[in-house]
């Protein structure tokens, strides 16, 4: 999750603020941290009445792939592979995506499979090797291109999360339009992330990133060659008098 301390906005015929990207920067800031839950959400979890919030956002998220008929319950749809981009320590790997898997596909591929890209090496450590996780890529998501071999499914699901914030536009259109390229035929690509209160793209110091604004992601969506088919704020967040986090939004993308 991008932090939230030294922000500052871009101001009306400023520099774009994803101009200040800095990828050494933000690797070099993810290296140091935890590799666990806590670190993956910047300490928020720490703070008096924030303990449930990685709970809370599996569960919004559980809820807005079932407006899909994606899901492990009965009725809704399994899928037999899932991309994951910016996977971390796996909190959604494991905490959701790899139940949406079916035990055996059709074709008698076998089980399905989540492949996570990722660029933190201890973060990536704990997922090899873990059930349900397929092809682990240690690169950002500007580096990754998809790898479908013959014969191999395409993505039922791209779920990206509390990543994006990373790349610039270019290469966040560019990443886009790699996962719809690698996206089966009623294949589903999520964005999940946070966006600003005041509509205007806003640059954090801290781990080099960026928070857009609702005008920049539908700019991005449309360079991609991709459609809104839903979008919806994740709800249920703490928030106490002296905190709140920043709304975070879940887009349902497809071509």
């Amino acid at each position: 999750m991008s932090g939230t301390n030294n922000v500052f906005s871009q101001l009306s015929g400023s520099t774009p603020a994803d101009a200040s990207i800095s990828k050494e920067h933000g690797l070099a800031y993810w290296e140091s941290v935890s590799a666990d839950e806590n670190g993956m959400l910047g300490g928020i979890p720490t703070f008096a009445g924030f303990a449930n919030t990685s709970k809370i956002d599996l569960q919004g998220s559980r809820n807005f792939l079932a407006k899909f008929g994606i899901g492990s319950k009965p009725g809704l749809r399994r899928c037999k592979r899932i991309l994951e981009g910016g996977a971390g320590v796996g909190r959604i790997t494991e905490g959701l995506l790899t139940e949406l898997l079916v035990d055996e596909n059709e074709e008698g591929k076998g089980p399905g499979k989540v492949d996570v890209v990722e660029p933190i090496a201890k973060f990536t450590a704990k997922l090899q090797g873990k059930k349900g996780v397929g092809k682990v890529y240690v690169m950002g998501l500007e580096e990754w291109v998809p790898e479908i071999g013959e014969g191999e499914n395409k993505y039922d699901l791209v779920w990206t999360q509390w990543c994006v914030g990373h790349l610039t536009d270019e290469q966040l259109v560019a990443y886009l339009q790699r996962c719809k390229s690698a996206l089966a035929e009623d294949g589903l690509i999520v964005i999940k992330e946070n966006t600003t209160v005041l509509g205007n793209d806003e640059f954090d110091k801290e781990d080099s990133s960026v928070t857009r604004g609702e005008a920049t992601f539908q700019k991005v969506f449309q360079k991609a060659g991709l459609k809104v088919v839903k979008a919806e704020f994740q709800k249920g967040f703490p928030q106490t008098r002296t905190m709140k986090l920043l709304p975070v939004r879940m887009y349902a993308l497809k071509p």
